[in-house]
């Protein structure tokens, strides 16, 4: 078949995670209407892992995890590293951290609970929260209606610096906010990284208001 590598090398390039030989015979049997022998798609991969090799490219083929998948090569790790360090340079509006901390110290917790305690419409903060992976839903509430349980998410740790969730600063019960009408600023400022003394810092003047 003509250009089977190229086939393959865009299933490579599209899927999320390390594609199998499996799921790209499959593909291709389904695409094509016919039965592709392994060692020929094999003969097809070797071919692309040895044309990646090459200076002229940044990336190479490697085998992982049962699969294969296209992974920038070392000499440009320094290059990407500070790349992904430019979608850090934002932290969360004044709006989003006391929805958070609301969630992070009162969770699992309703919506109607942290607009209780914020005093105006949490729902466009918290739909950023979950887009951001910050907070996820954790079930149910027994009450009326049984509305969504909210709390914070495993990338919530890693975003803060945290070990656990006992590493939260110490605060007293957070009162609600008084004269505030309707959502704050934007999810996102363009301002430093958000470290957790920063978080800290934005807690303790929830308690102070």
């Amino acid at each position: 078949m003509d250009h089977l590598a190229q086939h393959i090398e865009s299933l490579i390039f599209v899927a999320e995670k390390p594609i199998s030989l499996e799921d790209i015979k499959t593909s291709l049997d389904n695409t094509f209407e016919q039965d592709f022998k392994e060692d020929a798609l094999k003969d097809a991969i070797s071919g692309l892992s040895n044309k990646y090799e090459s200076t002229d490219f940044a990336m190479h083929l490697v085998e992982i995890s049962n699969g294969y998948q296209f992974l920038t090569k070392p000499s440009y790790h320094t290059t990407i590293g500070n790349f992904l360090k430019l979608s850090t340079k934002k932290r969360l509006s004044r709006a989003a951290l006391e929805t958070l901390s609301i969630i992070a110290y009162k969770q699992p917790v309703t919506k109607s609970d942290m607009e209780k305690v914020r005093g105006v419409s949490c729902d466009y903060s918290v739909q950023k929260l979950l887009e951001k992976e910050l907070v996820e839903i954790t079930g149910r509430s027994d009450g009326p209606g049984r509305p969504l349980l909210y709390g914070t998410s495993d990338k919530f740790m890693e975003y803060f610096g945290l070990k656990s969730i006992s590493d939260l600063p110490k605060l007293k019960e957070i009162q609600p906010i008084e004269n505030q009408v309707g959502e704050a600023a934007p999810i996102l400022e363009e301002i430093n990284p958000v470290e957790s003394s920063e978080f800290s810092n934005e807690l303790k003047a929830l308690e102070e208001e």
